[in-house]
């Protein structure tokens, strides 16, 4: 039979056939290859059926601190036995000579049936019931340094089992030693042959060269075109007090979206200096003036991961009070939802705002367009809804051309006056934001957004990087 071998594999061959099995430090030494080339072609050999890779545990067990003293001055039992010898001793005797150790001493020899305790009417005596012969524990404690396997064949596993149970008297070592030997394919290889032959039409072996991930890919691309379009990013913690994730955005103390079965809340956490006095003052006024009813500050402050990224860019406009801004958020979100083809518990999501002097409806509109032209969506219309944050509000529909359909896309709109006034801001704040895995799912044309989890290295590999 001839075969293409690599010199490395050869020499490993060759050295093997002087042997029934080696390792690979015995081949380093046979081959004088280094402990690298030696692994590396063991590994070929393995692959091409050559050779036969088998890895075996060394255990070796040494004592303990406890085993060591146990060897050089008896066991706890044993000193017991030793000093109840000549005649029985009390609980309070025994105790105190043996101090912790007595509670192991007294345990252990009432299983090797040695002692024999007796309650009197002043104490309990405890006496030596005959000859205490020489325990399974006392045989075994002087064999150790060796491999644990031939303990079997010198004394009962049970007394390791028991040593081992003892506190610092035994630590085990394992140690992963691998062997290799010959198969019968390797034993009729043409040597003559197989050094100088090449196959120049064997098909090599595919190789999948590193890539980002295709979400990943999509929130650079998001990234880049809210960069290129004049805006700067901000950033904030996956966990916001409920203050800026819904009171700040003039969202009702009673909202439907607030409730345990819409939002993951942090158990027993609730925020501490998370606003400004009169931030708070102002907001608490709003909302007891728009929704009638009198506003809870514990309420605002239970913690809550994060339902949107707005809370990121209003606490910011809050902070900073900017005359004209163009700034975006983007990052994780977290929603209690059941998980289906089309919606995830933990999303990504895009947000951004423009504030400044008589910005409007139509300037959104536009920034929107041209927004989904960058990423490569053209048909595009709005549709007038409703969000409790903004007013006017709109959604942005998309045409899928592989569906057939018009689907939602972004939400969008000016932020109210309830919202932006509470926080010392005086200029129309234009925001929209929506959910990166769906504009991500029409550019790759899926239909389950939990895909992008799979890990499914097939679509992976073959998901192209422009749509």
């Amino acid at each position: 039979m001839s075969q293409v071998l690599h010199p490395i594999e050869k020499k490993i061959i060759k050295s093997l056939m002087e042997s029934e099995s080696s390792t690979p430090e015995k081949l380093v030494e046979s081959t004088k290859l280094s402990i690298d080339q030696v692994r590396r072609g063991m590994e070929w050999l393995k692959l091409k059926g050559l050779a036969e890779v088998k890895e075996i545990e060394k255990i070796t067990l040494k004592l303990g601190k406890n085993g060591l003293d146990a060897k050089n001055n008896g066991l706890p039992e044993r000193k017991l036995v030793n000093n109840i010898q000549g005649e029985p001793k009390s609980f309070a005797e025994v105790q105190n000579l043996l101090k912790s150790d007595f509670n192991a001493a007294i345990a252990n020899a009432k299983k090797n049936d040695w002692i024999q305790i007796e309650k009197g009417e002043n104490s309990t005596k405890i006496s030596l019931k005959g000859i205490a012969l020489q325990s399974p524990e006392e045989k075994l404690i002087d064999f150790f340094g060796i491999d644990e396997k031939m303990l079997n064949d010198i004394e009962d596993t049970e007394a390791l089992a028991s040593l081992k149970k003892r506190p610092d008297f035994i630590s085990q070592n394992i140690t992963k030693l691998k062997t290799i030997s010959l198969s019968e394919k390797a034993k009729n290889i043409d040597f003559e042959v197989s050094s100088e032959a090449i196959d120049v039409e064997a098909k090599v072996p595919q190789t999948h060269a590193a890539r980002i991930h295709p979400l990943k890919e999509t929130i650079n691309e998001i990234r880049e075109i809210f960069v290129s379009l004049g805006f700067s990013e901000v950033s904030g913690n996956l966990a916001q007090p409920s203050f800026w994730n819904f009171d700040a955005l003039f969202t009702p103390q009673d909202h439907p979206a607030r409730e345990m079965q819409d939002t993951f809340y942090i158990k027993d956490i609730k925020a501490g200096k998370f606003a400004s006095s009169q931030q708070i003052r102002s907001v608490s006024r709003s909302h007891k003036l728009g929704w009638g009813y009198d506003w809870n500050i514990s309420e605002a402050q239970r913690m809550a991961l994060r339902t949107h990224t707005t809370c990121v860019t209003i606490k910011h406009l809050a902070d900073y009070k900017p005359d004209e801004a163009r700034i975006f958020s983007l990052g994780r979100v977290f929603r209690n939802e059941k998980v289906s083809y089309k919606h995830l518990a933990e999303f990504n999501q895009v947000e951004g705002v423009v504030i400044g002097n008589n910005v409007t409806l139509r300037d959104l509109m536009g920034l929107q367009e041209e927004f989904y032209r960058r990423i490569g969506l053209t048909k595009i219309k709005f549709w007038p809804t409703f969000f409790p944050y903004t007013e006017p509000s709109l959604q942005s529909m998309v045409y899928n051309d592989r569906l057939g359909k018009w689907i939602e896309l972004f939400g969008m709109g000016i932020f109210r006056p309830e919202v932006t006034k509470p926080l010392g801001i005086s200029k129309p704040v234009l925001a929209w934001g929506g959910g990166i895995e769906r504009i991500a799912m029409l550019k790759y044309g899926i239909d389950d957004v939990r895909e992008f989890y799979n890990n499914n290295l097939n679509w992976l590999r073959s998901a192209t990087k422009c749509q």
